[in-house]
């Protein structure tokens, strides 16, 4: 069987009594870094009433899932085997989903337990209140098709929850506020960590915090949903990035009634 494990998203005390007996009881762990796991669970033994596992780690992810569950499948049915991410709860923006999909087409009896996530942890603490929102895990890293995402995700009426790296926080900011900067926000920092920090504001007032902030850690983002009648506002903003016509014919398709040609051809002409 397979046990899909979460673990603490900073904070060691968040590891649930049921995951503390799963992994007493593993004869494999597939984990997305065998180290960042072991750590954790030295940390665990010295803690609390825990044994450390004398069993296999396995490395499993997103450069050698696939390769990896070729030669671990017999083993997901025949033993006790647990898959564990670095943080929170695993196959959300990690590569245990490819385990899940296997389990399901193969008949392998599989379960995932409960237990800290940074995306509910963070919405829950942001404070808007709609109880429903859109989660668009990590951004690409850059150029057009970034753009073309959080324009996206900006675009809807729903709040959405991002996630980002400490060394591209700042240049989140900047891209959200420079869309719209009136829109609200929330910023939350190392969550359950010594050092958990929110930030809520216009991104134009968190932009300007971001002076004096320490950036170093993990981050998630709250951006509020944008009123229905800001549309034009959004295309104003595409037309003013400086992008190949082709690539702002397809970000304005996306937010309106006409079609890559009709945009291209307008912004040519």
């Amino acid at each position: 069987m397979l046990t899909f494990i979460p673990t603490p998203i900073g904070n060691p005390q968040d590891i649930t009594i049921r995951a503390l007996k799963q992994f007493e009881e593993a004869t494999l762990f597939l984990c997305e870094d065998t180290r960042e796991t072991k750590r954790l669970l030295r940390i665990l033994e010295e803690r609390f009433d825990f044994s450390y596992p004398e069993v296999e780690f396995l490395s499993f992810h997103e450069h050698n899932g696939a390769e990896r569950l070729e030669q671990i499948a017999p083993r997901l049915s025949a033993e006790n085997v647990v898959y564990v991410s670095d943080a929170g709860m695993p196959v959300i923006s990690d590569p245990g989903q490819i385990l899940v999909e296997y389990c399901q087409e193969h008949g392998v009896e599989y379960d995932v337990l409960p237990g800290a996530s940074a995306v509910t942890t963070a919405y829950a603490a942001s404070g808007f209140k709609e109880g429903k929102f859109l989660f668009f895990g990590f951004l690409p890293h850059k150029g057009s098709e970034r753009s073309s995402e959080l324009i996206r995700a900006m675009n809807g009426l729903d709040n959405v929850v991002l996630y980002e790296a400490p060394h591209r926080i700042e240049k989140l900011i900047e891209e959200i506020a420079h869309i719209d900067g009136e829109r609200e926000v929330f910023f939350a920092k190392e969550l359950s960590k010594k050092f958990q920090r929110y930030y809520k504001g216009t991104a134009k007032e968190i932009l300007e915090k971001f002076e004096t902030i320490n950036q170093k850690g993990e981050w998630v983002v709250v951006i509020g949903a944008k009123k229905e009648e800001a549309k034009a506002l959004y295309v104003d903003d595409i037309l003013a990035f400086d992008l190949q016509p082709k690539v702002k014919a397809k970000l304005l398709s996306k937010i309106s009634n006409k079609s890559v040609k009709e945009w291209y051809e307008e912004l040519i002409s």
